[in-house]
């Protein structure tokens, strides 16, 4: 059996003769011919379509490169603003500054003009309205060192209950306020 598989590879392919090559050539035309046919009557049909395909993209792609360059353009300005805040360690410059930006910037901004100033409304909003669940935390703890003196145990503990989860960074720290 392997003798004959052998022997098979050995047949040599035909050669082609000048009229194979021709008639091939003369298919090949042909058949470039047709799709060249088709592909224009799918073009002058749906030529608006695509058209309009075409610049929605664009259009898309623009809008898009547009609103990635506002938005770093005013992440830009807010550090500009937040780093002129901090130099002059100007407390109203970087409450200021938390009113008009958003995110942990502004949380940041708020809790430094609160250890700048000791103004206790500025950490009790932020305790209140935080954006995010870690200066939360920590502006609840600084709310009860100072108004813990004048609130009961069971208020502080209900106070802190927010940070009674393994979740909050301040976990174990307010389990010992509470203690």
């Amino acid at each position: 059996m392997a003798n004959m598989l052998e022997r098979n590879k050995n047949v040599k392919p035909v050669k082609k003769t000048r009229a194979d090559y021709a008639e091939d050539a003369l298919y090949r035309e042909v058949w470039e011919e047709v799709n060249n046919e088709k592909t224009m009557r799918f073009i002058k049909k749906y030529y608006k379509v695509i058209l309009g395909v075409a610049i929605g993209i664009m259009i898309i792609a623009v809008g898009i490169q547009i609103g990635v360059r506002h938005k770093a353009m005013q992440k830009i300005r807010t550090a500009e603003q937040y780093e002129t805040a901090i130099t002059t360690m100007d407390p109203a410059k970087i409450a200021a500054v938390a009113d008009n930006v958003d995110g942990a910037t502004a949380d940041l901004a708020l809790f430094q003009a609160y250890l700048l100033d000791n103004d206790i409304a500025k950490i009790e909003q932020l305790a209140k309205d935080g954006n995010t669940r870690d200066f939360r935390d920590l502006a609840k703890l600084h709310v009860i060192g100072a108004k813990g003196d004048a609130m009961t145990a069971q208020q502080v503990e209900e106070y802190l209950s927010d940070l009674d989860t393994k979740n909050s960074p301040f976990y174990y720290t307010a389990a010992l306020t509470v203690a």
